[in-house]
């Protein structure tokens, strides 16, 4: 399959199980029920499917292979990089992780096999990349991240609504929140807090995830001036922990000690969710996303060796459970074996 995901069309129809059709604000689409009831493990506390294939390693693989795209990603391909090189010790791999927006050209110029991505492709980078090959790129969805808003880990605040995180990050407040949320008072905090400035942390322009947070929180409305944008995830969870005021995003898998993640909810006074496994599993959790990475896979052609068999570790047993050691959330095995199968 090439220019979209395997977790649209067809794949979804024989896909059952984990995902149930409820599409997010986000565009995602995450499905937990089948029949007349759920998936047992979707519905469990575990994030481990039993069904999950070992890698095995096979003959003639080698070579060198670059990755160029989202610093989302960064930690997660230099783990799965990792444990590949362990299988594989005469291959090389480089990572490059300086935001989303550098994988499709790095796809396009031939300087990358991976371009891996936390959105999809725009449609005038598709273009280009179309307008190179004659075809578009392959999605490959890889694992999925509740993205999360934290604040310093001293902030009492219990819960935000996406319009109370808008009238923060945003100076258009696209959802209709009545009042700019500036102070910590506006969010419903009293005492030292009330008067106690919201110090904004969020990424740069580079990022597939400033580009997420700007569609789906702020409704493609504007930033605020004074947002501190930072090169990495990292360092926004760095800015809040030592920032008392300070309140930022970025992917689950960057949370520290030195921060909080708030639950959130769709719309104000309706019930706030942790950003958990089981959350984004049902849709109540509303930042949930599908990582991906971008492949140049020509139709009707297998994938490249190389490429091919770092994209099945990714979907081992093994790959799997390095998404779970990163602080990002699995898929399940029926995706992936249809997943298997394009390639």
């Amino acid at each position: 399959m090439v220019g979209r995901p395997l977790f649209v069309g067809r794949a979804l129809d024989r896909a059952g199980g984990f995902f149930r059709g409820r599409a997010l604000c986000l565009g995602l689409v995450l499905f937990v029920g089948m029949g007349s009831g759920p998936l047992s493990w979707a519905a469990s506390d575990s994030m481990v499917d039993p069904e999950w294939k070992a890698y095995s390693r096979v003959s003639g693989v080698s070579g060198n292979l670059n990755s160029i795209g989202s610093d989302t990603l960064n930690n997660l391909m230099t783990l799965w990089a990792e444990g590949f090189r362990k299988e594989y010790p005469n291959v090389k791999i480089q990572i490059e992780g300086k935001g989303s927006s550098t994988a499709p050209p790095a796809l396009i110029e031939g300087t990358a096999q991976l371009g891996p991505m936390s959105r999809h492709m725009k449609a005038k980078e598709m273009d280009k990349f179309e307008a190179k090959f004659g075809y578009k790129a392959t999605t490959v969805p890889v694992a999925v991240d509740a993205l999360a808003v934290y604040v310093n880990k001293d902030n009492p605040v219990a819960c935000l609504s996406m319009e109370e995180v808008d009238a923060a990050f945003s100076k258009t407040r696209r959802r209709g929140h009545s009042v700019n949320l500036g102070t910590w008072g506006k969010a419903g905090l009293d005492g030292v807090w009330q008067n106690a400035r919201v110090s904004l942390y969020g990424r740069n322009s580079a990022s597939g995830t400033y580009g997420f947070f700007k569609k789906t929180v702020l409704k493609k409305g504007d930033y605020k001036d004074e947002v501190k944008e930072q090169p990495g995830s990292a360092s926004v969870v760095q800015g809040v922990t030592e920032d008392r005021g300070g309140i930022g995003y970025s992917g689950i898998g960057y949370r520290t000690s030195g921060v909080r993640v708030i639950p959130l909810s769709a719309t104000k006074g309706e019930t706030c969710y942790d950003p958990t496994f089981g959350n984004a599993s049902a849709g109540t959790y509303p930042l949930a996303r599908f990582l991906y990475l971008y492949v140049n896979k020509a139709p009707g052609k297998p994938l490249p060796p190389l490429v091919r068999e770092f994209l099945t570790y990714v979907y081992s047993r093994q790959g799997q459970h390095i998404v779970i050691k990163d602080g990002y959330f699995p898929l399940p095995q029926r995706l992936i074996q249809q997943q298997l199968a394009e390639m």
